[in-house]
């Protein structure tokens, strides 16, 4: 079911909430009276969202659902004409217990605010037996833009090996980590949905997201005898006149090529399965600067170098649909050195070191009603430059989620054709950028930081 998180677009310009709306109507129109707009996927498939996802629908992958994306998203169902489109909304509120001193975005408050955090048109299916694609475009009120986000195109064959099977394939996606298929990865990892409003950790591991969509990589995966998991690419800069195109972020040119690599083994067991693996990824991004035009530009010179190493471990206990279980960790040490940060005086150091935890658990009943909690620790070497306060970006905390899906089982109402999830989310902090009190100089404490999060997901 197209409910992930991944996206290629074109250029776009700011869009009101009357143009959004004009959009979204005229994709509707166009498809087929017969296809009801409902999820690619599941259209694709005719199989419930419950038979690739865990909790009604994405993105947590049931191993139908991961075998899925590995076949490149091309299982198809039936002769009928399938329209690779679906749309996705999430209205959200977000309260911190203290307001924040300033304004997180430009057109809300220091606190208490509601916003249209994503609003989704994704494009994904076959394309042609071998091949498929899952990719999305967003519009977010903050930034009142619409742009490209995650994109996955695949190509993916089986085979036999020894008399084992084995699936191939190749992937051409703009995020390190997205191609995986485990809910411990980064780009898929707890929590799903999260305040873009409220304050978050100010320094992790750059696997983690911190070159989403401004990079393109290709990937060569292959999996043995449903067990063995082993994945190798590489990534290299896009332009920023293009990301600006976009609607994309640009934090600096890669030097050539970046590697990533991946490997994981799957138990299968009677009435679950356990997976444990690991990430490498080898990258080294220079500095941006800006034109005559007021515009960013990648700088020559030395760049800041980045290794991250990752071990991950997860467990799915699917006995039956009643009663489901999950549990995801991850953890990244990322090495750094920051030839061009500390040249230009924006570091203290010039070695320095980040590591990160991410850990949670999750219950479902019937896909209809889910809690999750999760903890998250976050720390590394002090830089006073870097990050200011005391230097440190230790910050640690926990979250808990409550989920309800009136329509999150297989014979529900209108399945696959609606999808509703409401999600109340609590993120509380121990230590915010390292300090327990004094956060900011403003007599903040690291609980002032604490966020209350309701939101309302809506996938057609």
């Amino acid at each position: 079911m197209a409910c992930e998180n991944t996206c290629m677009w074109i250029r776009t310009k700011p869009l009101s909430y009357c143009g959004l709306a004009f959009l979204i109507t005229a994709l509707v129109l166009l498809l087929p009276a017969t296809s009801h707009a409902v999820p690619a996927f599941a259209r694709q498939t005719h199989q419930p969202c419950t038979a690739c996802h865990i909790g009604g629908f994405g993105p947590q992958l049931t191993p139908f659902g991961r075998q899925f994306k590995l076949m490149g998203y091309t299982l198809s169902v039936g002769n009928d004409t399938k329209v690779p489109l679906s749309l996705m909304v999430v209205e959200t509120y977000t309260h911190t217990t203290k307001a924040q001193t300033s304004p997180p975005a430009d057109q809300f408050g220091t606190n208490n605010n509601t916003e249209l955090q994503q609003a989704s048109v994704f494009v994904a299916g076959r394309l042609a037996p071998n091949l498929g694609i899952l990719a999305q475009g967003t519009y977010s009120q903050n930034g009142g833009l619409l742009g490209w986000d995650n994109s996955d195109l695949r190509y993916a064959r089986s085979a036999t090996w020894a008399g084992h099977p084995v699936i191939w394939g190749l992937s051409l996606n703009n995020n390190p980590s997205l191609t995986d298929v485990f809910n411990t990865a980064p780009a898929w990892q707890f929590p799903y949905m999260s305040p873009d409003l409220a304050p978050g950790a100010p320094a992790t591991p750059i696997l983690m997201g911190g070159l989403a969509q401004q990079v393109l990589g290709l990937n060569a995966y292959t999996q043995i005898n449903n067990a063995l998991y082993l994945e190798t690419g590489v990534y290299r800069s896009l332009s920023p006149a293009f990301l600006r195109d976009v609607n994309a972020d640009f934090t600096g040119r890669l030097a050539g090529v970046s590697p990533y690599a991946r490997v994981a083994y799957t138990w299968n067991l009677a009435h679950g399965n356990l997976e444990v693996g690991g990430f490498l990824f080898n990258t080294a991004r220079g500095q941006v600067g800006t034109s005559a035009q007021g515009k960013a530009v990648a700088m020559a010179g030395p760049t800041d170098k980045f290794r991250d190493l990752g071990v991950d471990a997860s467990y799915q206990l699917l006995n039956g649909s009643h009663h489901i279980v999950t549990v995801n960790a991850l953890y990244l040490t990322e090495q750094q050195q920051l030839d061009a940060t500390y040249a230009s005086g924006g570091s203290s150091n010039l070695h320095n070191n980040l590591h990160a935890l991410n850990a949670n658990a999750s219950y479902w009943y019937k896909n209809t009603w889910g809690v999750t909690l999760g903890a998250f620790a976050d720390d590394g070497s002090k830089d006073l430059t870097l990050y200011g306060n005391n230097g440190s970006p230790n910050t640690r905390g926990g979250i808990a989620e409550l989920n309800w899906n009136p329509f999150g089982q297989s014979d529900s109402w209108a399945q696959p054709y609606a999808n509703v999830r409401l999600g109340l989310q609590y993120v509380w902090y121990t230590r915010f950028s390292g300090l327990v009190y004094n956060v900011d100089g403003a007599g903040r404490r690291a609980s002032d930081n604490n966020t209350l999060y309701f939101y309302v997901w809506l996938a057609f």
